[in-house]
Parts: structure tokens; sequence; C-alpha cells
């Protein structure tokens, strides 16, 4: 295949991240080495160089600082639960370190996205846009820039992806051009992520070695446990999930090689081996996956209600002690500790069950939300503005020093340091359940640790804010549970993408309804080649031979 000049040069940029950390000396001044890919994207920035050592200080193990007071626009999602404050620690500390501030167009958490879109695709967006889970939308309206070609100007982005083999994470963020737009959020290491908090004094009392047993469960000796449940407390149903069912079916779909719930997206798996997509929501796999959750709803184990309920409703469950399992993240597990009616209650995580394809770790990806710059930043500021306002992100989402204070604070204020370098969070803060009953929270009062900034990291920078319950449950995860490939991104263009949404909305409503009526009983596993043929009719097999043409022009630009 014969790729356009645009698709080489991106590609280019993506691999030199790695080899083109820029760091500065004591003076600041910086590696003035460019990827052939960006000099005509950058013409002029060899100025931005020069003048850096004047302006400002900025690399690898430095704190970035203007020498002049200079203030970004940004958005700003305003989140309920700790709204903003002009007063914040947060705000001071930064200004304190970098001589930075922040011009902040505030909009409700739950108004961000429409405001986003209003804003980029009238040319209008502040010039950073954090919180951005997912930036395709705004690629083609040319207002948001492909930082895949600017990245070798952020060294500490630029050593994280080194120091931790980020390229493969990153090649999920490729556009069709070969460029990437977004700058994502990177940890060392994956999450847990969501699994099932159980009543652990319940099942203990019904004869299941929970620590002893949880670590080897499949799903069919999960099924088993919570049968013992059932059996010893007489309950007419186990579990009564919240999120209406997709957080269960999501976790369980790792296990059983299809998709569903939150991870439904287009119904596609990757056969590594063969290298090639398949639809994996019409296969015997599906078919056993649909039938397990039929068989725990026909057994009296998890209530049909899971389906439609809101979550306050199964939460309600769950405290009241009517029902001994719900899904969740290991985050919410003290405040549901604080909630439950009888105070013997022992909640546990247990490391997510295995299945036919395997004992799976279901966090695959270490990205995180992220980072799209605008058009105008680059308009108005010019190269050499622009690198400095990059140098800025750089030291603040991705060095170690700009991590700690989204996070923790400022040492000697919010936390200290033990003598193995622990951070230890000051006993009247209360964090992510660390200090319980503290008057004070470090992300209402202070500002810090909330989700504009707080994403990304070292290990130990993950494990910091984890309680010693939360750690214990990554460690289970890391030592019993397998990790798994990334699936290759669709690199479609623009007409592709709308050809392939048009197959695939009707499609996926249409595996969506069917999984929930096979699930719950109101269709029956008989009509099994029924459902199959309907999937084909709707553009299954379509939908798949698109996917894998798309994947066999591009395989190359993905390393493939």
């Amino acid at each position: 295949m014969k790729f356009t000049k645009s698709v080489g040069m991106g590609m280019m940029a993506l691999l030199l991240v790695v080899s083109t950390a820029c760091s500065s000396g004591n003076n600041g001044a910086a590696n003035t080495d460019k990827p052939e890919a960006t000099k005509s994207a950058n013409a002029g920035a060899s100025n931005a160089e020069a003048g850096a050592a004047e302006a400002y200080t900025f690399g690898e193990g430095q704190t970035f600082h203007s020498n002049e007071p200079v203030s970004y626009s940004m958005m700003y999602s305003d989140h309920e639960n700790y709204p903003y404050k002009a007063d914040w620690r947060l705000w001071s500390a930064i200004q304190e370190k970098t001589n930075v501030t922040f011009d902040l167009s505030i909009t409700a958490r739950t108004e961000y996205e429409n405001q986003k879109s209003l804003l980029v695709n009238s040319g209008d967006a502040p010039y950073i846009i954090p919180k951005t889970y997912d930036e395709s939308a705004f690629v083609a309206s040319g207002q948001i820039v492909p930082v895949s070609d600017w990245v070798q100007y952020m060294p500490n982005y630029s050593k994280a992806v080194k120091d931790w083999g980020m390229e493969e994470d990153l090649k999920m963020k490729l556009r069709d051009d070969g460029k990437y737009y977004l700058l994502p959020g990177m940890w060392e290491i994956a999450g847990g992520g969501y699994s099932y908090i159980i009543r652990k004094d319940i099942f203990e009392a019904a004869g299941v070695d929970v620590e002893g047993e949880q670590g080897n469960w499949t799903y069919e000796e999960f099924a088993a446990a919570l049968k013992k449940v059932k059996d010893f407390t007489g309950s007419p149903y186990v579990i009564s999930d919240q999120f209406k069912g997709e957080s269960a079916l999501n976790i369980a779909a790792v296990q059983y090689g299809v998709t569903a719930g939150w991870g439904i997206s287009n119904g596609l798996t990757f056969d590594q081996d063969k290298q090639q997509f398949a639809f994996a929501d019409n296969s015997d796999d599906f078919k056993s996956f649909v039938g397990y959750f039929n068989k725990l709803v026909t057994d009296g184990i998890l209530d049909p209600e899971t389906f439609t309920q809101e979550d306050d409703a199964a939460q309600a469950k769950f405290f009241k002690g009517d029902t001994y399992a719900i899904s969740g993240v290991y985050q919410v597990l003290a405040d549901f500790k604080s909630k439950m009616q009888d105070p013997n209650a022992e909640l546990y995580m247990i490391t997510q069950p295995g299945g036919p394809k395997g004992k799976l770790q279901i966090e695959n990806s270490r990205l995180e939300n992220g980072i799209m710059i605008s058009q105008n930043a680059l308009d108005d500021l010019g190269e050499e503005g622009f690198i400095k306002m990059l140098r800025f992100i750089d030291w603040f989402w991705y060095s170690n020093e700009g991590q700690m204070l989204s996070l923790w604070g400022v040492e000697g204020e919010t936390y200290t340091l033990d003598a193995d370098g622990n951070v230890v969070l000051n006993p009247d803060i209360y964090y992510n359940g660390m200090n319980e009953g503290a008057p004070k929270q470090l992300n209402v009062d202070y500002g810090f640790a909330g989700g504009m900034f707080a994403y990304g990291g070292s290990e130990k920078l993950r494990l910091s804010k984890m309680t010693e319950g939360e750690r214990d449950f990554m460690t289970r995860i890391q030592e019993t549970r397998e990790a798994r490939k990334l699936i290759p991104p669709i690199m479609a263009t623009a007409e592709e993408s709308e050809q392939m949404k048009l197959i695939s909305t009707p499609l996926m409503d249409y595996v969506k309804t069917m999984t929930l009526k096979f699930v719950t009983g109101q269709e029956s596993l008989d009509n099994w080649d029924n459902y199959k043929a309907q999937v084909e009719a709707n553009g299954s097999t379509r939908y798949t031979e698109m996917a894998n043409e798309i994947f066999a022009k591009t395989k190359s630009l993905l390393g493939y």
C-alpha cells in the first residue's frame, strides 16, 4: 500500500517520541534535535528553543517556571461533589511553582460535553481542553491540534512513554492520518476495574472459603458459591445489581470472549493469531454467555430487576441485607460499609472470576481521559509560545512533581513523606477512604485529587492513593489474572466511519435488546438460530468485512 506523506510523517513522530525526549540543562535550554517528521509543522521552532533559556525553565527533573506571568485559557468541568472554588490551594500552588494561572471556562459537569462540542465546533475553544474521553468527533473540524506532531517537545511525557513501554497503548489513539489528537493520561500499570463486592461474613457463614477460593473462581464456581448463599439465607435473590446490569455483563464478557454491557462497542473481537476481527455477539461463546446469566435468573440468584432498576434501588437492597453481592469499584467500598444496616457486615471485593477464555484481567488499557489542545492556542501564541505552553502541560500532567501536586497537594501542608518516601495524608484531611471522619476533604477544601488533573502516573503514585484493602485487591489481580493484549483500532476515514456507523447502530441496538431478553427469559435460547439470522440480516458480516479491510490497509502503521 502507498501511504500519504502526512500518514508517514505522523507515524514517524509517534515512533520518535521514545527517542527524542527533550531535556534541558540547568539553564532550561532544550535539545534542538528535531524529528524530520515535524520540521515542516514546526517551522521556526528553533526560535522557541533559542529563547527558552531566557523565557522559562523546563525539562526532565526540573520544575517548569515562566520568568514572566502567563495565563492559559482552559475548559473546566465543575463537579457537584467538589464544586469549584477560586481560593483553592491548588491554584496558588500552581502559580507559586510555575508563574502560570488559568483563564477558566467553567461548566457544570453534566453540561461539559455539550459545551465542549459547542466551543470547539464554533472555533471558540479555550487553549487547553482536559477531561476528554473521546476526541474522534472533533478531529475533522480542524480545531484540534494533532499533538503527536509536537510531543517531542514534552520531555516528561516522552520519558513515560519510553520507560513504561506505552507505544502500543498510544497506537489506540491513532486516526486515519497516522496522527493522534489527544494527550492521554498514562498509568504505569492498569487499574483493577469493576468486580463484585460481597458480604464476606454471609458467604463464610454459608460455608464458602472466600479468601481461599475467590482467586481461583471461574464464573461457574462463583455461581456455585452464590447458590450456597441462597440456600443458607433463603433470600429470593443473592444479587440485585446496579448500573442496570452494564457492569456485570461487561466484566463477564471479557472471560467469555464476547462484548456486552459497558464494553459492547461494535461486537467485534480480534484474533491475535489470525490478525483479523470477528463478530463475537452471535457466536457459540455468546450463547454460553447469555445462557450463564439466564441460569442465574432461573435459579433465583440474579434479580431480573437488575436490568431495569435505578442504582439506588439496587444499593438499598444490599444495604438492608436483602442481597449479598453487588458490582462496583473498590473506591465505593468504604461508603457502602458506612451504609450497611447490619453493623457487623464485612464487605470484600473479590477478584473477577475467570471463564472459558481463561482468567483474564478486566482492565487492559493504561490510558485515561486526556487533553485536547485547541488550534486557537497555536494561532494566538505562535510556535514559541505554543511550545512553552506544551512544556507547562508536560510538567503539570506528566512529571512526577506535577502529578504529586495535582493529586496530593503541597508537601508539609496536606501531606508528608515517611522514611520510605510513601505519602502520609494529614490526619485532618479525608480522601478515598483514608482518614474516615476527618473534618476536611482533599478535593472539596483544597482542590487537589480532582478529575480534571489528577490522572496518570507511576505504579507507586497509583498505589499511594489506595487503602491497604485496595492495594490487596490490585495485588490479587496482578498475581492471579493474565494481562490481555490490546485490540487494534479501526483507523477508518470519516466516510468509512459514517458507513460503519449506519450498520453498527441498528445492529448493536438489536444485540443489546436480545441480550436482555435471553438473560431474563423473555426470549428462549431455543430460538438462537433465529437470532443469528437476524444479526446477519442487520449487517454483522459486512461490518466485520469493512473492519478487516481497513485493518489490512493500516496494519503496517500499527506494527502488524
